[in-house]
C-alpha cells in the first residue's frame, strides 16, 4: 500500500456509502466530508463545483466523468479507475492515489499541490497549467503523457520515467536527469538550461 508523504495517515471518515449507483448522475454544489464512499459507480458523472473533503474513495469508478471547478481535499482514492475522466480547474490539494488506473486522463487548470501519486500509471494521461507543486510522483510512469506548462516545483520525481513525455512550458527545477528516466523526453530551450544547470554544466550564451 502507498503511503502519504512524510507518513501521514489517511483522514477518518464517519459516514458510508456503499454500492451506490451515481452513473450518469448531474451533481452542483455538493458538499461532502469524511465520507466513505465504497464500490460507488461515478461512470460518466458530471460535477460541477462540489466539495468533497477528507473522503476516502475505495473501488469507486469514476470512468468518463467530468469534473469542473470541483474540489477533493485531502481525499484518499484506493483502487480507483479514471479512464477518460477530465477534471478542469479542480483542487485536488493533498489528496493520494493507491492503486488507481488513469488510462487517458486529462487534467486542465487547478491545484493538485501534494497530491500523493507514487507508482501510477499515467502513460497517455494529460496535465495542461495544473499546479503540481511538491507533488509525490516517486516512481510514477509517465512516458507519452503531456505535461505541459505545469507547476512541478518540489515534486518528488525521483525514479519516475518521463520518457517520451512532453514538458514543454513545464517548471523542471526539481528534476534531476540523474534518477530519472527522460529519454526522449520533450522540452523547450529555457528547460534546457535548467537542465543543463542541474547537471553542473556552466551555460553561456
Amino acid at each position: 500500500m502507498a503511503e502519504r508523504k512524510h507518513g501521514r495517515p489517511a483522514p477518518p471518515t464517519e459516514t458510508t456509502i456503499i454500492s451506490a449507483d451515481w452513473d450518469g448522475r448531474t451533481v452542483t454544489g455538493e458538499r461532502h466530508t469524511r465520507v466513505l464512499f465504497r464500490d460507488v459507480d461515478m461512470t460518466e458523472l458530471v460535477n460541477h463545483r462540489s466539495v468533497f473533503e477528507e473522503c476516502t474513495f475505495s473501488n469507486v469508478r469514476f470512468n468518463v466523468s467530468t469534473h469542473e471547478d470541483a474540489a477533493f481535499i485531502n481525499c484518499t482514492f484506493r483502487r480507483c479507475s479514471f479512464f477518460e475522466a477530465a477534471f478542469v480547474g479542480c483542487k485536488l490539494t493533498g489528496s493520494m492515489f493507491d492503486g488507481c488506473s488513469f488510462g487517458l486522463l486529462k487534467a486542465e487548470g487547478g491545484d493538485w499541490s501534494y497530491v500523493g501519486l507514487p507508482g501510477a500509471d499515467l502513460r497517455g494521461s494529460t496535465f495542461s497549467e495544473v499546479r503540481l507543486c511538491e507533488a509525490d510522483l516517486t516512481g510514477a510512469r509517465l512516458a507519452g503523457a503531456q505535461v505541459r506548462r505545469c507547476d512541478l516545483s518540489g515534486a518528488w520525481l525521483h525514479s519516475a520515467d518521463l520518457s517520451g513525455c512532453d514538458l514543454r512550458g513545464s517548471d523542471l527545477s526539481a528534476l534531476d536527469p540523474q534518477v530519472t528516466t527522460v529519454k526522449g523526453a520533450i522540452i523547450d530551450s529555457v528547460q534546457a538550461t535548467t537542465v543543463a544547470t542541474a547537471l553542473g554544466f556552466d551555460v553561456q550564451w
